[in-house]
């Protein structure tokens, strides 16, 4: 894959996971009825959506570590969870990994060739 297939993969995962967790936490499977502050979650995933959009290499790298604390907490509520937001919560498991692996490979593309 190509560098910018990597960053379209990474902006297209990252765009679904805030929407998938505003979606969650407002409507879908709130953890108290009406909504949750736990909505405000998907502002932290805001900070490297414009790094991510414009192809910034730090952003990348950051963003890398930043994602896995959307990961463990999709295991969490996936394994703590029922029904839909333990259904929910692999989706979340399985957007992270996707941007997970879209950054990596994105910033692997900058790596020099020995």
């Amino acid at each position: 894959m190509n560098r910018d297939a990597f960053r379209r993969g990474a902006a297209a995962a990252l765009i679904a996971l805030i929407l998938l967790t505003l979606a969650w936490e407002l409507w879908l499977a709130p953890l108290r009825p009406g909504g949750s502050f736990l909505a405000f979650k998907a502002l932290l995933l805001l900070l490297p959506l414009r790094g991510i959009l414009v192809g910034r290499l730090y952003t990348y790298q950051w963003s890398s570590m930043f994602i896995l604390a959307f990961f463990s907490e999709g295991v969490m509520r996936g394994w703590a969870d029922s029904g839909l937001a333990r259904q929910i919560a692999l989706g979340e498991i399985l957007l992270s990994t996707l941007f997970f692996i879209c950054v990596l490979g994105f910033a692997r593309s900058f790596k020099r060739r020995v």
